[in-house]
């Protein structure tokens, strides 16, 4: 009989809890089951004196139970209603929308990642080295003298008489040809450091510079390698020519030069009316440099090239001052 007024409780509490639509309504809900004064629970707690002693632990547990219940019941219905008190917001459906501000890739960023897709179309693999660089391998295994200019403080940041910030990438050629024996295709990009400052130069830069060692490599293959790249960066039919030069790590050195991306060669003020950029060094590589790798110059020749990532960004984007590229300008960033 006991266990059948329990139940009877539980079923009218539910009823009556679920139908409340105030506050004051569960209140008066929760009076009538577990007030102190009067209440279903108190007529239940006063029926223990009834109770057999050997019952009275059990029932005690049971009213327990059911005094959790209800009271549980009370707090669920009074989120319930004073949840349903709050208005919805209004929402006027001819507002315009939030724009979400997202996220985009920096030019110099876009453009190396472009590089590094053309190039590993091509079958090259991309190297990577240190920032901070060894003078051994920037330039004494790069054939360049200690009297080169390029090593002088008024070019280069030394952090030590043989410690420095990498001025080139080519140490990471140096890196991988000692690591492994030819054939050998890379490009190394990466971030390098010179002491250079206008309108088109920075201390700090992104370059990218490319590595082929293999037999029977000739001036023909790097033309070739330079004009495909360059065709499907800008999306031209553009023409390479070489310049003779002259660089410590290659011979014979060219400068090479574009048909310029803007006018298409009529002349323009970026080529200063010749038709022509200058858009980097290549080369090949100078056998005393396989000297310092171990490789036989008798059996592998190879070439080499680099070029100014920030430089392809200006001209694929038309961009006129190096310096836009560090200043976080979100006006300039958004446009990409």
């Amino acid at each position: 009989m006991r266990e059948e007024r329990f139940e009877a409780i539980r079923r009218e509490f539910a009823r009556e809890i679920g139908a409340c639509r105030t506050e004051s309504e569960v209140l008066d809900v929760k009076g009538r089951y577990t007030g102190k004064k009067r209440g279903v629970l108190q007529d239940l707690l006063a029926a223990i004196r009834e109770i057999p002693a050997d019952q009275k632990a059990a029932y005690g547990q049971r009213v327990n139970a059911i005094k959790a219940e209800l009271e549980g019941g009370v707090e669920e219905a009074l989120f319930r209603v004073r949840a349903s008190r709050k208005a919805p917001p209004k929402l006027d459906l001819t507002l315009p929308s939030i724009r979400p501000d997202v996220g985009r890739l920096h030019p110099t960023t876009r453009v190396r990642r472009e590089i590094e897709r053309i190039f590993l179309s091509m079958g090259y693999a991309v190297a990577t080295g240190p920032e901070v660089e060894d003078a051994y391998h920037n330039f004494e295994a790069l054939n360049t003298p200690a009297d080169h200019p390029s090593r002088d403080i008024q070019d280069t940041f030394y952090i030590t008489d043989d410690v420095l910030l990498r001025t080139h990438t080519s140490p990471v050629q140096i890196r991988t040809m000692e690591a492994r024996k030819p054939p050998i295709k890379v490009i190394a990009p990466g971030r390098v450091f010179r002491r250079d400052d206008d309108a088109s130069h920075s201390p700090m830069f992104y370059q990218v510079e490319g590595l082929v060692v293999d037999r029977g490599i000739s001036m023909a293959h790097l033309k070739g390698t330079l004009e495909h790249f360059y065709r499907k960066l800008f999306h031209k039919d553009v023409t390479v020519r070489f310049r003779p030069s002259y660089f410590p790590f290659t011979e014979p050195s060219a400068e090479t030069d574009l048909t310029c991306v803007l006018c298409g060669g009529t002349g323009c003020a970026v080529c200063k009316r010749t038709g022509w950029l200058e858009v980097g060094g290549c080369g090949m590589v100078d056998p005393a440099v396989y000297g310092f790798v171990g490789i036989d110059p008798e059996e592998y020749t190879g070439f080499a090239f680099g070029l100014g990532i920030d430089r392809m960004a200006m001209l694929k984007y038309g961009i006129d001052h190096i310096r836009h590229f560090f200043e976080n300008d979100l006006r300039f960033l958004e446009q990409f």
